[in-house]
């Protein structure tokens, strides 16, 4: 299909119209022309889409609405190289990224996650929650143990985070490339990629593993990130892996640094 845009017209746009509104984005008079109303439904399927909101009907929103086959993806991964993240982690031992790299691209490929936004997002998730540029487990700190306390304590009895009791808190820490944490992700996720986390919960340290996590987690979320990048929004982004703020400046720094050598 052509690239439809305001002022188009003809029996592509009454078929763009269609989509729309089966999608349940009214465009409103169903006439073959492409007037604010059909731009207005497209900027609202592209944003609902997690796709880059123009009001432009091109190949990616054309695919997304079942108009086209989807264009391939082009893949920025031959060009993430280990100079090229050392620069977005300025204090972390080249050695790590040249140890652990390989294992984040190949976790990343697995799932299709190649475009350059996910990749900066995982890259920029990374710096974030284990700058080291290697798998860890949490720290004790005063968000996860009382003063005296067992550690973890404070995660013991967490619904949030699915835990039962002790010693939930200190079995399903946060851990990997992504910091999973809590019984819940470690049952879900362990059950995602084919690994017992529950029983076993420190394979999620393994760099192997906890980059299948990383970018397993990413794509349950990766609509909602793609929408956030698009508006330029990387708090939302960071909040969508986090679910909080903690990390944001080091989130904020390695993606726009990212940006600005993989473009």
């Amino acid at each position: 299909m052509a690239v439809l845009t305001l002022g188009s017209s003809g029996a592509n746009v009454t078929a763009l119209q269609q989509a729309l509104q089966a999608a349940g984005f009214s465009p409103g008079a169903i006439d073959g022309q492409f007037g604010p109303g059909t731009q207005a439904a497209v900027l609202a399927f592209q944003n609902s889409a997690g796709l880059a909101a123009d009001g432009i009907a091109g190949p990616q929103t054309a695919a997304a609405l079942g108009l086209a086959a989807a264009p391939p993806a082009a893949s920025v991964i031959p060009g993430v190289t280990v100079a090229i993240v050392s620069q977005m982690f300025p204090q972390t031992p080249v050695a790590n990224i040249q140890a652990n790299l390989p294992h984040v691209l190949t976790g990343l490929v697995q799932q299709s996650l190649t475009d350059t936004p996910m990749v900066l997002t995982a890259l920029a998730t990374i710096r974030a929650e284990t700058a080291s540029f290697e798998p860890i487990s949490e720290y004790q700190s005063s968000f996860n143990t009382a003063p005296g306390g067992q550690p973890f304590g404070l995660y013991d009895n967490a619904a949030r985070l699915g835990n039962q009791g002790p010693p939930d808190g200190a079995n399903f820490r946060g851990r990997g490339f992504v910091q999973l944490t809590g019984r819940y992700n470690y049952t879900k996720y362990g059950a995602q990629i084919g690994q017992d986390l529950v029983n076993n919960p420190g394979l999620a340290n393994d760099p192997v593993i906890a980059s299948t996590l990383l970018a397993v987690f990413l794509l349950d979320n990766a609509t909602k990130i793609r929408a956030a990048l698009a508006a330029k929004n990387l708090a939302t982004a960071r909040k969508l892996v986090n679910g909080g703020s903690n990390g944001l400046s080091n989130f904020v720094s390695a993606f726009t640094i990212g940006s600005g050598l993989l473009s």
